[in-house]
């Protein structure tokens, strides 16, 4: 049997190549939508992509389940369970073989039995996988968002994600009788999630990419805990946030995400090409460069989004999927090319298509001042003038972090409004100078950024955010727990 993971640090997601070396044959579980990196796997081991396969309806990327199939022509594998409304709309169209609870795979002699484990997600599905010519039985199972390294899958996503009210209780209860499935199971197993650390499908994940049955028995607090009420209250409390974006990727997911047959590519623009769609309430000017550039030069409603693993993340909860995106890069080729290729590619892999082009930063902020128009500047405070502000009673603070955070501890009298709600909530702020800190200063450099395209160009960043509160040791800003 060969096996490989291929794990994407951004979305903290596994996918895996499973296949055997008899035959030749292989399935993919859960792709990610750029078929790239299995076709890559299939040249280099001699084997043929025949299935594809995927564990439930995703929330936190777009799945590659269709594009590989055009790729390779394989068969893609879908559960049936779930009831109506958690079909795959596009299952009849692209021939797709509906998978129930007991049902089997074979990839010429690996045996893929399949498990229907909801709770996360109605239609939720593992499988047992077994090596048949060794003889010896199940080796491991892949879980999806079932059971991750450390912690279960989340089951209130229906309800804080997609809208579907009063869903979280009962998704809870249905993962715990899902999970006595998994406690059946012999303890050799060898568990193969697909999240890890980082991920909005869990609140406790692992960095460890795989683990076993028995040991997830004994580590795993919701697969140990057997009373049902002392569940359901413990994985429904202190769950993040999940980015909004989510709610598109479960419709994109469920009725089919388009093929694109090719990798996205941010074409070059000419600078007239991106200052002449300012104006436009649907665009975004995505300026990928440090925020302290940023900070001291950008060009009118453009958002601050330096390029990291939390890119997609920061972009999917502020920006409409339906909207168009343009992309400003640092003006050295080396980092903008590296920089905006993995920019498209991850805002791709959470459908984002409208991505219009490219264009290097200092020449469009050079034609913006030419054009007769100033740079705008984000103000920056430190902790010392954010408390003298609010001493004053001329600013308040606004906490843009997640709600886990500010529970935890934050600054007494501040407004919370998560990065994530800002434009949904900016009417709730009050008409005075918002002092914008989050933990350490990069989400609320965004957040002052949005801010300040909706017209709020009193926002003030707070550098070094509430750790810098924290350290600072002031004794009027309480923490409250």
């Amino acid at each position: 049997m060969f096996f490989r993971e291929l794990y994407d640090q951004a979305l903290a997601q596994a996918s895996y190549v499973i296949g055997c070396q008899a035959t030749g044959e292989a399935i993919v579980i859960d792709p990610l939508r750029d078929p790239a990196p299995y076709l890559d796997v299939e040249r280099a081991e001699g084997l043929r992509i025949t299935h594809v396969a995927e564990t439930h309806i995703h929330a936190d990327f777009v799945s590659g389940a269709r594009e590989l199939r055009a790729a390779t022509g394989a068969r893609l594998h879908l559960s049936a369970e779930g009831g109506r409304d958690w079909q795959y709309a596009f299952a009849l169209q692209d021939d797709a073989v509906l998978l129930h609870d007991g049902d089997r795979i074979m990839v010429g002699n690996i045996q893929f039995d399949v498990l229907h484990t909801p709770g996360h997600t109605p239609e939720h599905l593992s499988f047992v996988v077994t090596d048949t010519p060794r003889g010896a039985g199940p080796m491991g199972i892949l879980t999806g968002d079932f059971v991750f390294v450390g912690d279960v899958g989340r089951p209130d996503l229906l309800e804080r994600a997609a809208g579907l009210a009063d869903t979280m209780e009962a998704g809870a209860r249905t993962l715990f009788h899902s999970l006595r499935r998994f406690r059946a199971l012999p303890d050799h197993l060898q568990v193969w999630p697909g999240h890890g650390a980082g991920s909005a499908c869990g609140k406790a994940l692992g960095a460890v990419p795989s683990s076993t049955v028995g040991y997830e028995k004994l580590s795993n607090w919701g697969v140990a805990e057997h009373n049902e009420a002392a569940f359901v209250a413990a994985v429904l409390e202190g769950q993040p946030e999940p980015p909004r974006y989510f709610a598109s990727m479960k419709r994109i997911n469920r009725d089919g995400a388009p093929v694109l047959g090719q990798p996205p590519v941010a074409t070059a623009m000419s600078t007239a090409d991106v200052l002449g769609g300012l104006d436009r309430p649907s665009r975004w000017t995505i300026d990928l460069r440090p925020t302290s550039k940023f900070a001291d030069g950008h060009i009118d409603g453009s958002l601050s989004v330096p390029y990291s693993k939390s890119f997609s993340t920061w972009v999917g909860s502020i920006v409409p999927v339906t909207d168009e995106i343009v992309l400003l890069s640092d003006h050295d080729p080396d980092t903008a090319s590296e920089a905006l290729h993995w920019a498209v590619r991850d805002l791709s892999r959470i459908g984002f298509d409208r991505i219009l082009g490219a264009a290097d930063a200092e020449r469009t902020l050079t034609a913006w001042r030419a054009a007769g128009h100033i740079l705008h500047s984000i103000p920056q405070a430190t902790v010392d003038d954010a408390r003298s502000a609010v001493a004053d009673g001329t600013a308040v603070i606004v906490d843009v972090r997640g709600r886990t955070e500010w529970d935890a501890g934050h600054v007494r009298d501040a407004i919370h409004v998560p990065l994530g709600d800002l434009r949904q909530r900016l009417t709730e702020l009050p008409a005075t100078p918002l002092y914008v800190h989050c933990q350490s200063g990069a989400r609320s450099a965004i957040a002052t950024s949005l801010l300040h395209r909706l017209g709020r160009a009193d926002a003030v960043n707070v550098r070094g955010g509430f750790a810098a509160w924290h350290a600072s040791g002031l004794p009027y800003l309480g923490l409250t727990e």
